[in-house]
């Protein structure tokens, strides 16, 4: 299971992405689209350094360098410019993700993606009324892509999750799930249980 982020800055967020990651967290997409370099890197900077090759940034890449991050995520408007965007970087080091929202594109994506997010799944928790046009569940029997791991996102809860895995993707991130909990350590901790 993958943690999407809040999307805006929390109260005691640090502390809860440590708490995350002691309770088992694998992957944390650290996103935060209006957010400054300062901002992202105050916040980095009260998470654990043990946890840093365990975060993906969203943006603001050249917060991984000093950070000593090597997951690096680009949306669908910054996928084609990855090359230019990465020219700074040991691109043999980096760990890259990306975002999709059709199996079509997923099937063409090229192998320097370990894994790419197909969404939105189910309706979004986060974002009320975002919902796919197409049952992307049923579009996953028509995927070609097996090189590239296929991460469900979008309305992931416990009740579907363990559905999301079963119709072919290879992983799950939640979003709103955790980040609309009254606990979000407790919520993930549940949802680990039940996958």
């Amino acid at each position: 299971m993958i943690v999407v982020s809040s999307p805006k800055f929390l109260q005691n967020e640090a502390s809860c992405i440590n708490q995350l990651f002691d309770a088992g967290l694998e992957i944390f997409h650290l996103r935060k689209p209006d957010s400054s370099k300062e901002a992202l890197e105050r916040l980095l900077a009260s998470v654990e350094e043990k946890y840093y090759s365990r975060i993906v940034l969203h943006q603001q890449f050249g917060v991984s360098l000093k950070f000593n991050i090597n997951r690096i995520h680009f949306n669908e408007r910054t996928r084609s410019r990855r090359h230019e965007i990465l020219q700074d970087f040991d691109v043999q080091k980096l760990i890259l993700s990306t975002s999709v929202h059709s199996i079509k594109d997923f099937n063409e994506l090229p192998k320097v993606f370990e894994y790419a997010f197909l969404s939105p799944i189910y309706p979004s928790i986060s974002k009320p009324d975002y919902k796919s046009k197409v049952d992307l569940i049923q579009s996953v029997k028509s995927r070609t892509n097996f090189e590239t791991k296929l991460v469900a996102l979008g309305g992931i809860e416990e009740g579907n999750q363990k559905s999301a895995i079963e119709s072919g993707f290879d992983h799950v991130a939640i979003l709103g799930t955790i980040w609309n909990a009254e606990c979000p350590i407790k919520k993930f901790k549940s949802m680990k249980l039940s996958k």
